[in-house]
C-alpha cells in the first residue's frame, strides 16, 4: 500500500496527559513533562481546552508561549490542523493567533482559517468587561474579542527559548534548523537511527521523500564523520592532588640524575 501523510490530530486525550505535554514544550503547569511531545499537537489541544472548556489560564499560557516561541513553530502543519477544526471558536483564536504574529509571513495562511462574525473568549459579560478594561491590543481587529485583563501575559509562565531547546530535544533541532519537517526528521534520526524512511515520515507527519533524502543525508554524515575521527589516545592519569604532582617531579628529577 502506498504511503499516506498524516494531517489529521490524534484522537482527544485526558487532562493529564495534555498537562504533561504542555509542561513539555516549556508550559510551567504543575506536573512532570512529557518526552518531546509533538509541538503542533500539544498547542492544538491547548487551543481546544482554552476555547472549547473555558480554561482561561491554559489559554492564557498559550498565548504567552506562542507571543515567545512562534518563530520555531511549525506554521505549515498547525495551519493545516487549525483549518481542520470543526469547532469555529477554535479556528478563530488560531486566526486572532496568526494575525497578531503576521510579521512572520509564515502566518499568513493560519490567519486566514476563520471566516465569520468574531468570537468572545468569555461566553458571557464580554461587553461589560470591554467597557471596563478595553480590548486586549494583541487582539484587536482579529477574529477574536477578549477584555485587556482576562488572559494574563507573564513571561514567567513559560520557559525560554534556550531552556526549552535544553528539555525538548525536537526544538534543538528546529533552532539549529530551521522550523520544518526536516529538523524534526533529524532529531527523530539521532534518537533512533534505525527508523527506516516510511517510519520517520509517519512519527514525524512528514512526506516520504522528505523523509527518505533526510535519512540519506543523516546516514552519509555519519559514515563520513567515523571514517574521519582518529583513534584516541589514551590519556595519562592526573595526579591525585598538588603534592602528587610535586612528588611525581620530584622522582622524575632523580632518575634524570641517575
Amino acid at each position: 500500500m502506498a504511503f499516506r501523510r498524516i494531517t489529521a490530530l490524534p484522537p482527544v486525550i485526558a487532562s493529564d496527559v495534555l498537562t504533561s505535554q504542555l509542561v513539555g514544550i516549556g508550559m510551567n503547569f504543575a506536573g512532570a513533562p512529557a518526552h518531546d511531545p509533538n509541538i503542533e499537537d500539544s498547542i492544538l489541544f491547548a487551543s481546544i481546552e482554552g476555547m472549547e472548556k473555558q480554561d482561561l489560564r491554559v489559554l492564557a499560557i498559550l498565548v504567552t508561549w506562542f507571543g515567545i516561541h512562534a518563530p520555531w513553530v511549525n506554521a505549515d502543519r498547525l495551519t493545516t490542523l487549525a483549518k481542520a477544526q470543526s469547532s469555529a471558536r477554535v479556528r478563530a483564536f488560531w486566526s486572532a493567533l496568526g494575525r497578531w504574529q503576521r510579521k512572520d509571513r509564515r502566518f499568513v495562511r493560519l490567519s486566514g482559517s476563520y471566516k465569520g462574525p468574531r468570537q468572545d473568549v468569555l461566553e458571557v459579560g464580554t461587553a461589560y468587561q470591554l467597557q471596563r478594561h478595553g480590548e486586549d491590543p494583541r487582539f484587536t481587529g482579529s477574529a477574536i474579542r477578549v477584555a485587556a485583563n482576562i488572559l494574563r501575559d507573564r513571561p514567567a509562565d513559560v520557559l525560554s527559548p534556550s531552556l526549552l531547546a535544553r528539555r525538548h530535544h525536537v526544538y534543538h533541532f528546529r533552532i539549529m534548523m530551521g522550523p520544518g519537517y526536516r529538523a524534526d526528521m533529524w532529531a527523530a534520526l539521532e534518537s533512533d537511527a534505525t527508523l527506516s524512511a516510511t517510519a520517520l515520515a509517519r512519527e514525524t507527519y512528514g512526506s516520504f521523500a522528505t523523509a527518505w533524502h533526510v535519512r540519506r543525508d543523516f546516514l552519509l554524515l555519519r559514515g563520513a564523520f567515523s571514517r574521519r575521527t582518529p583513534p584516541s589516545e589514551p590519556k595519562k592519569k592526573p595526579p591525585a592532588s598538588m603534592s602528587g604532582a610535586i612528588r611525581a617531579a620530584g622522582r622524575t628529577r632523580l632518575m634524570d640524575k641517575g
